[in-house]
């Protein structure tokens, strides 16, 4: 990872350029992906790692540079994830998507 801080952020952060293919994972993300190989996924292309319908929302995301955010519960562990484009230069470079534990109740504050 570009970024110390990162790598042992507790929330999986996986980069990908804007074709899917996947630049950076930290621990938690090449952690959570273990199964499927881990930080060895660096170089392989993310719509290769996903079954339908996932892979055409992917692929979806990376063509019109979109934004997806919405919750899982996996092992009974409540999950946020945020996919989103990042640029450089002002200019499309890929997707970042952030995998980040929520409790299962989760307090809402409004501030106005």
């Amino acid at each position: 990872m570009a970024h110390d801080w990162v790598a042992e952020f507790p929330g999986a952060v996986t980069v990908t350029d804007r074709e899917g293919i996947i630049l950076e994972m930290n621990d938690r993300a090449a952690k959570n992906f273990e199964k499927d190989g881990g930080a060895s996924l660096i170089g392989t292309n993310v719509l290769d790692c996903h079954s339908e319908p996932s892979r055409t929302v992917l692929a979806t995301l990376i063509q019109k540079e979109q934004k997806n955010v919405y919750t899982i519960e996996k092992n009974g562990v409540h999950s946020l994830i945020y996919q989103t484009p990042w640029y450089r230069d002002g200019e499309y470079a890929g997707l970042v998507e952030l995998w980040l534990e929520v409790p299962e109740k989760l307090p809402h504050h409004v501030r106005d």
